[in-house]
């Protein structure tokens, strides 16, 4: 290693040491509030999230009330079988037992003493269920990606700040030592500039096919699952997620459709370009160059996402079918182009002194020796296994209840980094770039694009306050 190297480590070594030492403080801590200390939880979406959100929570928080638009889920939740039988085993034998159960969460807030509540129902009802915590007195965790349009995650920021309520988005990966230090060496510098990042080409959502209605199960209040978005009738491909195939394909359910999510651009996507605003120092603000590449989308479908959307052709709408899988450019005020780029499976910084690579607890640099010094095996470890990976994201906002104190991902954060994400799709739904000013959330001299910054919500489903 030649001696300017070798000082140029040693500076971004302590620069890195500083900044994950302050950022992680809050994240490293568990005795914020005192053991005898009991924080009243409800949790709303009991689906796959939901159990693993309640399996993950610190033994200070108890979940009091459970609130889901299926009955069936809040059953096995309380009795679990299966792969959630040893991972929700404390919760059945312990709070399972006295749960209170709502399939309306606007009932639950007005019928339960909480502290706090979880959020892991669909995406089109996050800023809803959310805003309403908020305004009745308690304190949020609520899963990524935040919000479904960009209007409706600014004014949820509006009302958590009015009400002073403490707010984590479920961006776990800021938590993650692994992440946390390769940001750190990339926005301090430690690849030079930065002229590219390449992210994998998550596909977009769909518009449903006209499926045929089928009876609604007795134990679902489909009305209450469709919300704020239009009231369609009942068929489980529109809704069930993760629990049957189709094709060999593990159906996405609503995920996959537009009324309800931006499908894997917002739901992966969420966490990979929060990585990427995090490592470019980008936390509040945005690109402002939005540019779809339809020239360039594979003549085939991308085998990356062969198990997680259904192929070509599946769409009514052959253009929306065909967009879904476009490459899109976007550019920061700064300099830096964000690509969306087929066939790749991680993050790529590209810089002047090399590249580094980075997935989810995991980086590696080219070349090897630019790299800082690796991240100690302990602070690894807590994120290893399906049921561990919010555990001490959890922690922090609980830490912070008791402070309060800013949690990791706070509301802004995960506001700004989702609105990456709904700036690709959006640009992909219009076809043509697109300018746009982080400063006000609008669209430079575009009133059809601004157009699509909010949705309609139907009557009982308005957004409160």
């Amino acid at each position: 290693m030649t001696g300017a190297l070798a000082t140029r480590r040693r500076f971004l070594t302590r620069s890195l040491a500083a900044a994950v030492t302050v950022c992680g403080a809050a994240i490293r801590s568990s005795s914020a509030l005192p053991p005898s200390a009991r924080l009243r939880v409800g949790v709303i979406g009991c689906g796959f999230r939901g159990k693993y959100l309640i399996a993950n929570l610190p033994p200070i928080a108890h979940v009091v009330a459970l609130c889901d638009c299926d009955r069936r889920r809040m059953a096995v939740t309380r009795q679990p079988q299966g792969d959630f039988a040893e991972v929700l085993a404390d919760f059945a034998a312990g709070d399972g037992r006295g749960v209170a159960e709502f399939q309306d969460y606007r009932r639950m807030l007005d019928a339960v003493r909480l502290d706090a509540v979880l959020i892991a129902a669909p995406d089109h009802h996050h800023v809803g269920m959310a805003m309403a915590a908020c305004l009745a007195g308690l304190d949020v965790y609520v899963e990524k990606p935040l919000s479904l349009t960009i209007a409706e995650g600014r004014r949820l920021i509006d009302v958590a700040n009015r009400t002073g309520r403490v707010v984590q988005v479920g961006s776990q990966q800021r938590s993650m030592e692994v992440n946390r230090v390769g940001c750190a060496f990339v926005r301090h510098g430690g690849l030079g500039k930065i002229t590219l990042v390449e992210a994998p080409n998550y596909p977009g959502p769909l518009t449903p096919p006209n499926f045929p209605a089928e009876p609604v199960p007795a134990e679902l209040d489909w009305n209450l699952f469709c919300g704020p978005a239009p009231l369609t009738p009942h068929h489980r491909q529109r809704w069930v997620k993760d629990e049957f195939k189709i094709d060999g394909l593990l159906w996405r359910g609503w995920d996959l459709w537009r009324d309800y999510a931006g499908h894997m651009l917002t739901n992966w996507g969420a966490h990979s370009l929060d990585m990427v605003q995090f490592a470019l120092g980008q936390d509040a603000t945005g690109p402002t160059e939005i540019r779809p590449w339809p020239e360039r989308i594979p003549s085939e479908m991308d085998a990356v996402w062969s198990d997680k959307t259904p192929p070509s052709g599946y769409a009514a709408d052959p253009r929306e079918d065909r967009m879904r899988f476009c490459p899109v450019e976007m550019r920061y005020g700064d300099g830096p182009v964000l690509r969306l780029t087929p066939g790749i499976k991680e993050l790529v910084f590209h810089g002047e002194r090399g590249r580094l690579f980075m997935s989810r607890n995991k980086f590696r640099t080219e070349p090897a020796e630019i790299a800082p010094p690796p991240v100690d095996p302990e602070q690894v470890a807590p994120w290893n296994g399906v049921g561990n990976v919010a555990r001490p994201h959890l922690q922090n906002w609980i830490d912070c209840l008791a402070t309060r104190g800013r949690p990791v991902a706070p509301l802004e954060v995960g506001h700004r980094s989702v609105t990456v994400c709904h700036l690709g799709n959006l640009a992909r739904e219009l076809g043509r770039p697109l300018r746009w000013n982080p400063v006000t959330e609008r669209f430079v001299n575009d009133p059809a694009a601004d157009a699509l910054l909010d949705r309609p919500r139907r009557r009982e489903f308005e957004l409160p306050g």
